[in-house]
């Protein structure tokens, strides 16, 4: 019998509707798997939202950083999970958008293996300039690319990362050739930048952010649907000449296929009131974070629209997972 029969057999001898137990849940400590390691970006928010969670659940949320291929080995362990709501994933654009094209067998699939509960956040990219490139705007490095072809370079935190395919969505749309550095995080790779080694780089906000402030790197253009109140006076890519253009980091909230739909709208309830906190709002949005808090069948819709989109990026990129 199927964990998910078990389920309803239980139910139905605990003389339960669906419904009641959705209201039980939890009975015991919620797993919240991260597929990366502590200090990143999947990480910092995760933590934000446990603790509010842990609150208003009555339940402890336990943070478990589970590292490994990309974030596959995370995602995995919960596709595999008792479907009841007690173990859940912090998805993340590179496993469940852009792993689907860029590996040739994933031990998961995005659409079939979970239940999606809520997008909680987004966050931008930002196209940075050492000082020393002659460039202020997106139209100035689309010049100097086409001047210069093939001579001008840009970073990312690694290969088929949302900074690397950004760049080449860009070469796509803008047709040019700005030449992919790929590091292995985005560390070193802002270190580079700095030194003048990489002219360009499509980085997260946080990690830039403070060299920004310095004036030690230039921001050019913003990746995201709109600007951003952290560079209220930075020009997407979008108001620059590329109106379609939106290349944004994300992240959601995934729960094994088969739970309860009752529990996944509890989750959803949870999180949402959770990024609604002021002090959670306030501290997240500081990190370039934009909170979304959708309804499962958007994040579900989201998620479709997604895969379809990187697909053709990666395919065209011809990148390879490392």
């Amino acid at each position: 019998m199927s964990t998910a029969k078990s389920v309803v057999v239980l139910l139905a001898a605990l003389g339960l509707s669906a419904s009641a137990w959705g209201q039980a849940f939890p009975t015991k400590p919620v797993r919240f798997v991260v597929p990366f390691a502590p200090g990143g970006s999947t990480d910092t928010l995760a933590r934000a939202l446990g603790q509010k969670l842990s609150d208003s659940l009555g339940q402890q949320v336990v943070i478990d950083n589970r590292t490994g291929a990309n974030g596959n080995i995370g995602m995995e362990i919960v596709a595999k999970a008792p479907p009841d709501g007690h173990t859940i994933v912090l998805g993340y654009i590179a496993n469940v958008a852009i792993g689907p094209s860029l590996y040739d067998k994933l031990p998961f699939d995005p659409v079939r293996d979970y239940e999606a509960v809520t997008l909680l956040a987004t966050s931008p990219n930002v196209l940075v300039a050492h000082p020393g490139v002659p460039v202020s705007s997106l139209k100035d490095v689309i010049a100097l690319a086409k001047a210069r072809p093939g001579q001008l370079n840009y970073a990312s935190a690694s290969v088929a990362s949302v900074g690397h395919l950004t760049g080449e969505l860009l070469n796509q749309l803008a047709g040019i050739r700005i030449v992919h550095v790929a590091y292995k995080g985005s560390g070193q790779a802002v270190t580079d930048l700095l030194g003048g080694h990489i002219q360009l780089m499509f980085s997260g906000f946080s990690s830039v952010m403070p060299h920004i402030k310095s004036a030690k790197l230039r921001p050019i253009a913003q990746t995201g649907e709109k600007r951003s109140p952290a560079l209220p006076e930075v020009a997407t890519i979008a108001e620059s000449g590329f109106p379609k253009f939106e290349a944004t980091a994300w992240y959601g909230v995934h729960a094994p296929a088969k739970t309860p739909r009752p529990v996944v709208n509890r989750l959803n309830a949870e999180f949402v009131k959770a990024l609604k906190a002021p002090d959670v709002k306030e501290r997240l949005n500081a990190l370039g974070f934009e909170l979304v808090g959708s309804t499962p069948e958007h994040y579900a819709s989201y998620i479709k629209s997604e895969i379809k989109k990187w697909e053709k990026v990666v395919k065209a990129s011809g990148a390879k997972p490392e």
